[in-house]
Formats: C-alpha cells, structure tokens, sequence
C-alpha cells in the first residue's frame, strides 16, 4: 500500500456501505423495505469532507433504496451499487467520474473490498474488518464500521492535507449574544 505521505493527492472518498457507514447488519420491514442505520459522525463528517472540497461517493456491491436515500441526503457526488466485482465497478467509477486511482481513498471491511483497495492511491479500514483486509490498508480506525468509522478516516485525511483547522472554525466561532 501506500502511505499517508500520498494524503496530499487525494480527491476522492470511496466508501462501501455495509460494514463501513453501517454496522453490517440490515433488517427488513413487514412490507419489504430495507433498513439500515448511519452513524450521525459519518454524515457530518461526509458534509465537511465535501465543503473542503473533496468529492465523496459509495462503491457498494449491493443496491439499496437506504444507500440512495442516504448518498443524495448528504450530496454525495456518486453512487455506484450492485457492483460484485468492486474491482469492475471503481474502473467504470474512475472513468465516469474522470478520476485516477492514486487520487482516491477507499475504504472498506469486506474481502470483496480488497481489489478497490489496492487499486486506490490510499485505503482505510474500520476497526472491525477482516483480518485479511487489513493488511492491505494505510490505516485502520478505532471506530467500528456503523460507529463513527468514516468521521475518523476523514478526519484523518483533512488533517493530513491542512484542511481540517479551516473546517473546524465552522464550529467554533463566537455565538455569544
């Protein structure tokens, strides 16, 4: 892999669903539909990672009402779902979206998230991962997939690239009366 020394160049968040802004687990309603549970952290963090500039999207080898729901209410820039060979769907991403892989953080859990991850320019897992997975990442988080896991990565690149103090000041200045 390579190493956060590449933090500089990166553009992009890939993101896979399941196991990363979720805790892995779905459930289904009496009627059919599907549900899942994001974390609030990873949403807010998604927001400042797309005001500092970065473009944010899933990558996810399942298609799900939940995941659109969830990428258009935070506006997240792509969603690419029903991608079974990940690998397929990040070349088809790159090309959509005019990207070259060594721009692009992914992150992902699952052993079907191992080719996008050595085909980005840096990769990120959430504590819970395989095993196998993570040997193949930059860093992993202390968060769990569904749990805060996605904030931290993107903490992590903001910082990295000198963004982050900017960002943060969002929330800091004076709202006394």
């Amino acid at each position: 892999m390579s190493s956060l020394k590449n933090i500089s160049e990166i553009t992009t968040i890939i993101l896979d669903v399941d196991g990363v802004l979720t805790d892995g687990r779905f459930g289904y309603h009496d009627n059919g539909d599907e549900i899942k549970f994001f974390h609030v952290w990873d949403g807010a963090m998604i927001r400042m990672a797309v005001r500092a500039g970065l473009r944010v999207g899933i990558l996810s080898g399942r298609k799900s009402k939940a995941n659109e729901t969830r990428a258009a209410e935070l506006g997240m820039t792509f969603l690419k779902q029903a991608c079974m060979n990940k690998a397929d769907g990040l070349r088809e991403l790159l090309k959509e979206q005019n990207l070259r892989p060594e721009e692009c953080f992914y992150m992902g859990d699952d052993f079907i998230d191992i080719p996008p991850i050595r085909l980005c320019g840096m990769a990120g897992a959430p504590a819970n991962a395989r095993a196998e997975v993570k040997k193949f990442v930059d860093f992993v988080t202390e968060a769990k997939g569904g749990e805060g896991a996605v904030a931290e990565a993107i903490e992590i690149i903001l910082k990295g690239q000198g963004k982050w103090e900017a960002q943060l000041q969002r929330y800091l200045q004076d709202y006394s009366l």
